[in-house]
């Protein structure tokens, strides 16, 4: 999966086992349900399922045959696979000794069916079953979905796609629907001759029905999971090129928008070819498609040789698509690539482990753009994603990286940061202890060695420890004496949650080091009972070279060979934690920065910033002390950095904005643009110089925009009312469109111009930036508007909804709008999006996790308090803005009147 949003739909009252509960289940008939877990028996395996699928997209509806060929382990009396909302028929076993009826008891509670033949199926002996099947198609984005589009003449089409991961593919056809239980899949699809089919394998053959139907024979796939099976059936054309390697790559798209598909094209082949020389495993499979879905709730799916994607994750305009779309989907591609060898050839034995597929996809986008894709700069927005994830995994409802899961409920809940972007950094820091090329040897052991097979943590550590060679020269590097012990060292970070702490104390040659849990909490027995193994690094100002010290213990000592002006602790930010520098440490720094900043990296510099800001929020700085070492950044220029000061800066007057206090926001606000005003005046209105800087561009102009800065609104408002009198023909600069939107959607004539202009489009990402200019009117009426034409569907697309509510809720005008929006349609969208999806996530702390008073606290929790467990009281994004709220409010209390006090000192100096 990709991006930020995910999928499911259970009922919850599941999260504990039923085995822990006395009652037998009650099947649906009546009878007691053989089987009292969730996870299914390990008795019988599939082999083989020959599947034939009936779509009919006109009655919406589909039907279908399985044939599941088993291999039974154990002698048993019941074959036990899921099956979800769908009317099951004519269900025979297929024995040695000839075709048998089997008694089919239902537990929908578990979405399983239990098949009994009269008599006991032998271990060692091979069966076959027969079930027909049949479904609605789903009107939300998992399982066999209904998607649609409408052509530029108007007329509505639709299309059935499949999104399997995690626990849907239950809802499309009978299987033993868990990722171990991997098996090969013979397909065949019936469809009219209007529309096309596509499937994981290419088509053998196409056979004329009786009835003017035509059914399409998929060749057989390898033995995967069924979370990768998919197939569509619609009206999209594609184009197709080969790679290197052989590989027959295409893209699948509306006809209408094939023209946007050029880039995309060039990035797969580009990108399949790297794995395969990178990985040193060819792509198992003769062709792989990526299709570009109209209605699509996550970022993308890696379908083993049918990718699927978001159109605005797919298709690309070279003269309307800005360096940030570019950048966003050549990640995407990266990612769901990534994945054809890690999760699709080697799986996670179970969805606790979900991170060996996502933390690795996510890692691999940065290796790979960075060899393939040199230009696009992909290190410049690494640190961001570790900043991220410590957001969330500073909070006590954090889990670890690798947790036990059990209903589908919690498995959604796993598509998270910490699954995705810890999963990253934890390997990045892991790459730069073992030495790139010690980790590279490693990965392609572990790919090899459990090559269509699933696997546990504990593999891929194996997998890196014995990497021979390097072996010596890694402990040298870092420490003597001891054996490396790759599993011993990582443990400590995907076994346990939250990250460490270090406090650095340099007296003399002296540097005292301790390390503790980095919480936001006012409880301080949460943080004891952590320790970790942590690969320290550092460099001072008396040598750029990079030292390095695995630290095991609690605390520890180090010598410098001579005394030093400052260190710097975690080089480059290559370690996934924070640090504290004691003593005079900040000042040592704040001094660097104001007279040398140079002489740190761009990325050093942003993880100070974080760092810093972090630390006020824990009490370990003064606030003030944070805010003096922001005054540097009026001299800073590099992206991270920059993006990083505003993330630090900008939240602040975000609180402010939900409370009453102008007088005090716009002095804030009056600050960051004034420490900014120098970067914003050298942008220039044009598309040129690399994708950082375009990207820091939009950015900044936007920003200008926003807050009023003069220079920046009258030039985005001369621009905007030039692109209006020409009807929107005149051509901007992509990278200054939001800036120029934004003041555009201030007025009522202005906001429904782009409205106007955002319905006729087939551009996927102007659309993008019309539908985000529009959610930033001050125009309340139309901030409600577009929330609510967003969830009926028709104008504005359901899938876009959560980023339309949460811009709404980030709007100063419109919060309170958002928050009565989430409220009265609560129930809607959990059915809809799935329970525990990603996208429930993001609009809960959206819309909430800018609240800063008791008041609204109360009133968050009046409401997710009066959930039950199946809608929603149980989830973890609900504790999480609990938290996030009571950590503003206590900010709040303890930092305003000192950030008054330096505002007010500020202004003093300056006048």
């Amino acid at each position: 999966f990709t991006s930020n949003v995910v999928t499911a739909s259970f009922p919850l009252s599941v999260s504990l086992p039923a085995c822990q509960t006395k009652s037998v289940p009650i099947a649906t008939n009546g009878q007691p349900f053989p089987w009292d877990r969730m996870r299914l028996p390990k008795t019988v395996f599939p082999l083989h399922y020959d599947l034939t699928i009936h779509p009919n997209l006109t009655t919406l509806d589909f039907s279908g045959v399985a044939r599941i060929q088993l291999d039974v382990r154990e002698d048993t009396n019941t074959i036990v696979l899921h099956a979800k909302q769908m009317q099951v028929s004519n269900v025979l076993l297929l024995a040695p000794e000839g075709v048998r009826p089997l008694q089919v008891l239902e537990y929908p509670q578990f979405h399983q069916l239990a098949l009994r033949p009269d008599s006991v199926l032998t271990k060692g002996r091979r069966y076959e079953v027969h079930l027909e099947f049949a479904a609605n198609l789903s009107d939300s984005f998992h399982g066999f979905y209904k998607s649609s589009y409408r052509t530029k003449s108007g007329e509505v089409r639709v299309l059935a796609s499949t999104q399997f991961e995690a626990t849907f593919a239950r809802a499309a056809f009978p299987c033993f629907d868990e990722p171990a239980f991997k098996a090969n899949f013979t397909i065949r699809i019936i469809r009219e001759p209007r529309h096309i089919s596509i499937s994981n394998m290419p088509k053998l053959k196409t056979v004329e029905l009786p009835g003017g139907l035509l059914e399409d024979h998929f060749d057989t796939t390898v033995k995967m999971s069924t979370y990768l099976l998919a197939y569509i059936v619609s009206d999209f054309v594609s184009v197709s090129r080969t790679t290197q390697h052989g590989v027959n790559i295409s893209i699948y798209a509306v006809p209408e928008k094939i023209d946007q598909t050029a880039y995309a094209l060039d990035a797969a082949v580009k990108l399949l070819d790297f794995y395969d020389d990178y990985f040193d495993i060819p792509y198992p499979l003769p062709k792989q498609d990526l299709a570009a879905i109209p209605d699509f709730q996550s970022g993308a799916m890696e379908n083993w040789g049918l990718t699927t994607y978001r159109e605005t994750g797919l298709l690309f305009d070279p003269d309307k698509s800005s360096a940030s779309d570019k950048l966003g989907i050549t990640k995407v591609i990266a990612h769901e690539l990534a994945h054809q060898w890690f999760g699709n050839l080697v799986t996670m034995e179970w969805w606790n482990d979900l991170w060996l597929n996502e933390g690795f996809a996510k890692f691999m986008e940065f290796i790979s753009l960075d060899i393939t894709y040199p230009e696009l700069h992909v290190d410049d927005f690494f640190l961001g994603k570790c900043f991220e994830a410590m957001e969330v995994d500073s909070l006590s409802s954090s889990h670890p990286v690798s947790t036990h899961v059990e209903n589908p409920t919690q498995i959604q809940e796993m598509f998270d940061d910490v699954s995705y972007d810890k999963g990253a950094c934890i390997l990045n820091m892991l790459r730069d202890f073992l030495t790139p090329e010690a980790f590279e040897i490693g990965i392609i052991r572990y790919l090899k060695r459990y090559s269509y097979q699933n696997t546990v943590n504990s593999h891929l550590w194996e997998s890196l420890t014995d990497v021979s060679g390097f072996q010596l020269f890694c402990v040298q590097k870092w420490y003597s004496g001891d054996e490396l012990d790759v599993r011993a060292i990582m443990d400590t970070w995907t076994l346990q949650e939250g990250f460490p702490l270090v406090t650095v104390e340099v007296r003399g040659r002296e540097v005292r080091l301790s390390q503790e849990r980095y919480l936001k909490t006012d409880d301080p027995s949460l943080i004891e009972g952590f320790l970790w193994q942590i690969p320290l690094t550092y460099m001072t100002s008396a040598s750029s070279t990079i030292h390095r010290f695995l630290l095991k213990t609690k605390t520890d000592v180090l010598y410098l060979p001579e005394e030093v002006d400052w260190v710097k602790f975690n080089v480059d930010m290559s370690g996934y934690y924070m640090v504290h520098y004691a003593g005079e440490g900040w000042n040592s720094i704040i001094k660097v920065l104001q007279h040398n900043h140079t002489a740190l990296t761009s990325n050093d510099r942003a993880s100070l910033i974080q760092n810093v800001f972090q630390l006020v929020s824990v009490g370990k700085v003064r606030l003030d002390t944070a805010l003096e070492l922001s005054l540097y950044l009026s001299k800073e220029t590099e992206i991270m950095a920059v993006t990083q000061g505003f993330g630090e800066l900008v939240p602040l007057y975000k609180l402010m904005e939900k409370r009453d206090m102008a007088a005090l926001e716009n002095q804030m606000k009056g600050y960051i643009v004034e420490l900014f005003r120098g970067l914003i005046d050298r942008q220039e209105w044009t598309d040129s110089g690399s994708v950082s800087e375009r990207v820091l561009r939009s950015y900044l102009l936007l920003f200008g925009c926003v807050r009023n800065y003069p220079p920046c609104v009258a030039k985005a408002t001369q621009l905007f009312n030039q692109w209006k009198d020409s009807d929107g023909t005149m051509s901007l600069p992509v990278d200054i469109t939001m800036a120029v939107f934004v003041i555009g959607a201030r007025t009522p004539e202005g906001w429904d111009f782009l409205f106007e202009k955002y319905r006729h489009s087939f551009q996927m990402s102007v659309k993008s930036r019309l539908k985000s200019a529009m959610g930033v009117t001050p125009l309340k009426d139309k901030l409600k508007w577009m929330m609510e034409q967003s969830l009926s569907g028709e104008i504005m697309k359901t899938q876009d909804l959560p980023d339309v509510v949460v811009a709404v809720s980030r709007n100063p005008h419109g919060y309170k709008l958002a928050w009565d929006f989430l409220r009265a349609n609560w129930h809607t969208m959990i059915k809809k999006f799935d329970l525990g999806s990603h996208t429930i996530s993001y609009l809960v702390n959206g819309v909430t996790n800018q609240y800063s008073t008791r008041e609204m606290l109360d009133e968050v929790k009046s409401f997710f308090g009066s959930l039950t467990e199946e809608t929603g009281s149980e989830l973890r994004c609900i504790r999480q803005t609990y938290e996030t709220i009571e950590d503003n409010i206590r900010w709040m209390d303890t930092n305003l009147p000192l950030l008054q006090a330096w505002l007010d000192k500020r202004s003093q100096e300056e006048a």
